[in-house]
């Protein structure tokens, strides 16, 4: 994929599966092959493999590659996006395996260090970015937080930048963004299902969903009704389905992940436990998300 090819396909839900393990927390990639062969049925524009909601950063270089790999080969057809993070070396080598594999996109999470200068983390992504000939898409989340002039700079420091991940949850400064920036990338919602309302309203074209795990129509028609810019069904589908499943999610830290491999569970998909630091849901917790389950068997 070019930049360009990334401007223009990547329109409506990212699908983001999650990285199912064992008992013993080995990876399963018999179940991640399952899991995505599944969401593949599905019209997405894409599927980001070993993604925050991944678990990227418990993963190991040759673990993250076989990922990749294995959500490749059930993808159908559909592109690609792996996660890659770490430092500079680290990152660029996940970037060239990625590549290898048959990945059409990078997503950088931020480096190991969160106080970087901008030179610095500029190194970091030029690093990454020159280490492939992929797109680039920054996860603008946690401590890598740009300003307007910064994400210009940005672009013409690393000519392969292609896309824009936010995950500061912040639409005054997001539209700031790309008003400031135009269409040199594409603008894509990335902190959660719940936000979707506010990142349709200033324009993005996709945004990535974890509920996607779970229930792909509910995903689909959550982008299809943002890009209509439809918020009166939007509010109808935030507030039965969405809104509710946030809430149990607010309840622990490393829920965003532990919540969604629970409810695919219970759901008959496999996804098995998280890897520390995360924790696995608690019993009083999971009671909770069981009855909100059958509320959304009927959008599966």
């Amino acid at each position: 994929m070019t930049a360009s090819d990334v401007r223009q396909r990547f329109r409506g839900v990212f699908g983001f599966p999650v990285t199912p393990f064992k008992k013993d927390l080995s990876l399963d990639l018999d179940s991640l092959a399952k899991n995505v062969t599944e969401m593949a049925k599905h019209p997405f524009c894409a599927l980001v493999a070993a993604g925050g909601t991944g678990e990227l950063y418990s993963l190991t270089i040759d673990e993250i590659t076989d990922v990749v790999r294995v959500t490749v080969e059930c993808s159908n057809g559909l592109p690609v996006v792996a996660g890659t993070g770490y430092n500079a070396v680290m990152g660029a080598e996940i970037a060239r395996r990625a590549e290898k594999v048959g990945a059409g996109c990078m997503l950088v999470l931020p480096p190991y260090y969160s106080n970087a200068p901008e030179g610095g983390l500029f190194d970091y992504y030029a690093a990454i970015g020159n280490a492939t000939g992929l797109p680039l898409m920054p996860y603008s989340r946690d401590w890598a937080v740009f300003s307007p002039q910064q994400v210009e700079r940005f672009c013409d420091r690393v000519p392969t930048l292609a896309a824009w991940k936010d995950g500061q949850g912040d639409a005054r400064k997001y539209q700031r963004i790309m008003h400031h920036v135009g269409d040199r990338l594409a603008w894509l919602g990335g902190i959660g299902d719940d936000c979707v309302p506010g990142y349709f309203a200033v324009g993005v074209q996709a945004y990535t969903s974890s509920i996607s795990n779970i229930a792909p129509k509910l995903s689909l028609a959550l982008a299809d009704a943002g890009l209509k810019r439809d918020f009166a069904t939007l509010d109808g589908l935030m507030k039965k389905y969405v809104h509710p499943l946030y809430a149990l999610r607010d309840r622990m830290r490393g829920y965003e992940v532990s919540i969604m491999k629970e409810a695919m569970e219970m759901l008959g998909m496999p996804a098995g436990p998280v890897r520390p630091p995360l924790s696995d849901c608690r019993p009083q917790d999971v009671e909770d998300l069981r009855k909100l389950m059958d509320v959304y068997r009927d959008v599966l």
